[in-house]
């Protein structure tokens, strides 16, 4: 009878797991069919497959690395020319949750999804980086590019491989955590330009694919020590390090603490003790609820990670550029040596922006980079009409930088690097240059972005020559999308050597 009775438990139990699966499968084949000929979205062209189930996206986002596609929620406009319409900025949009998640920073103005929300949040933020405050700092800005110029001077003539890529993600970093906390990380100073924080950051935005899938998979892993966190992901395991050090700067600064340490250290030095963006957002209008210390955490996450990578590229690749297609380097130092006689004596961002070819090669360069390769989901409130095609309120839909910038209608050959399609008269293409996004949502830090472009470049092309080693087009192409463009997986990175120009 027991015997019996076991066998009769373990056939009820095998019932049940199969009756659970069968319901599953039967549930994911209804849910297809609805979304392939039932769903709202169903109407509109695109691939089938993508519309069937999220797990594509799965597959291509984290499978196989970031390698651009969409889920069934969503529609994707791929037209250059509508993309100003998309993300005009009288239009009340909001961000999309479930892309969101691909941050981690909830508290952020970056993932903040309501679009009254977003306003309040960046308009408490976004004088910090107006054209005026951006001028202000360009003391700062000059002070950082002159500190990478004497590394460079330094190793000019050694034959020593230098990471350009790191080293340029070491300048962008001190100038933002000494401007968002009043505190240099001095990763210039670091032998190797501290490329491990790069590796953190690109590990970071490639795992943000994982969190959109799995977003209780991060507050998960918070709960483990640091050290099991490294074992099972370095790359996780140095971000928490990161927002543990981000934690250490904004909490002394949210309750008042570092005056106070400051001011029983020396009262002189308190009073001269620089206010920076979160003394700003302390001290502001905001309501409590937006001043708490995991908020600004998470804000200030996003503005070290976005604020370094992105323009950091920028450089590698337009550095890298610039000797690939030599005549382009030519023509850039003639006219920066008409400009600028005088090696040691850069003038300032305003004037830099009046020399035509730099202001191209910074254009094309920019184009080259990408941006944001991701695609930006935005949430209208209203219908959004498209061609023949009336798009229903609240659908996600989106456009990628990418697809803009690469497109051989608007740039003709579009791989190539070519300044010159940038003063070709009546040509316009500014319109199409989206690198910074458009709309109420564009790209907070476009003003510092500029004036970093156009300081580090001219001084760097001015004053140095370089040889690229062992570097090519499998080194800076967009392979993979990881929010950011990523080239090759078993790139060495972009790596140059340096000499002083006579």
């Amino acid at each position: 009878m027991d015997r019996l009775g076991l066998d009769l438990g373990f056939a009820v139990a095998v019932a049940v797991v199969a009756g659970a699966a069968a319901a599953g499968a039967l549930y994911a084949v209804l849910g297809g069919i609805r979304r392939l000929w039932f769903d709202k979205l169903s109407a509109f062209p695109g691939p089938k497959f993508a519309a069937l189930t999220l797990w594509n996206e799965f597959y291509w986002d984290v499978i196989k690395r970031g390698t651009f596609m969409i889920n069934p929620y969503e529609l994707h406009i791929l037209d250059p020319d509508f993309y100003d319409e998309l993300y005009a900025s009288n239009r009340k949009l909001d961000k999309y949750r479930w892309w969101t998640n691909l941050a981690g920073a909830d508290g952020s103005g970056f993932s903040t999804v309501p679009h009254e929300l977003h306003r309040m949040r960046r308009g408490a933020i976004s004088p910090f980086f107006s054209v005026r405050s951006v001028t202000q700092l360009e003391p700062l800005i000059q002070s950082k590019v002159e500190k990478l110029c004497a590394r460079f001077d330094a190793l000019a003539g050694t034959a020593e491989v230098v990471r350009i890529d790191a080293a340029f993600m070491a300048l962008t970093m001190d100038i933002i955590c000494d401007y968002a906390f009043a505190r240099d990380p001095n990763f210039l100073d670091v032998p190797d330009f501290k490329l491990v924080w790069k590796q953190t950051i690109i590990g970071a935005f490639e795992g943000g694919a994982l969190g959109r899938q799995f977003p209780w998979a991060l507050p998960l892993m918070k709960r483990l020590p640091v050290s099991a966190v490294f074992a099972i992901n370095p790359s996780v395991g140095h971000l928490f390090q990161w927002q543990a050090r981000v934690k250490a700067q904004v909490k002394p600064i949210l309750d008042g603490t570092e005056e106070q340490s400051l001011k029983e250290g020396a009262a002189a030095a308190a009073a001269a003790a620089p206010r920076t963006i979160f003394h700003a957002l302390r001290d502001s209008d905001l309501p409590a609820e937006e001043k708490m210390l995991q908020r600004l955490c998470d804000e200030g996450e996003i503005l070290t990670g976005a604020g370094s990578e992105t323009t950091a590229q920028t450089l590698t690749r337009t550095m890298f550029y610039l000797k690939h297609v030599p005549e382009t380097l030519a023509k850039l130092r003639a006219e920066l040596d008409r400009a600028i006689p005088d090696a040691a004596a850069i003038p300032p961002w305003a004037e830099l922006q009046a020399l035509p070819y730099l202001a191209a090669v910074i254009k094309e360069g920019l184009r080259l980079s990408y941006g944001t390769t991701t695609r930006l989901p935005r949430i209208a409130r209203e219908d959004i009409k498209y061609k023949n095609y009336t798009i229903p309120a609240g659908t996600p839909v989106s456009e990628t930088p990418y697809f803009v910038l690469m497109h051989a209608g608007v740039f003709p050959e579009p791989t190539q690097f070519k300044p010159e399609r940038w003063l070709q008269p009546g040509a316009r293409l500014d319109k199409y240059l989206v690198s910074f996004g458009r709309g109420t949502r564009r790209c907070l830090g476009i003003n510092l972005t500029q004036a970093e472009l156009y300081l580090a470049l001219s001084t760097v092309v001015r004053r140095f020559d370089w040889d690229m080693f062992e570097t090519g087009l499998d080194d800076v192409f967009c392979k993979h999308d990881f929010f950011v463009a990523v080239a090759d997986l078993d790139s060495k990175g972009v790596r140059a050597t340096f000499r002083a120009r006579v």
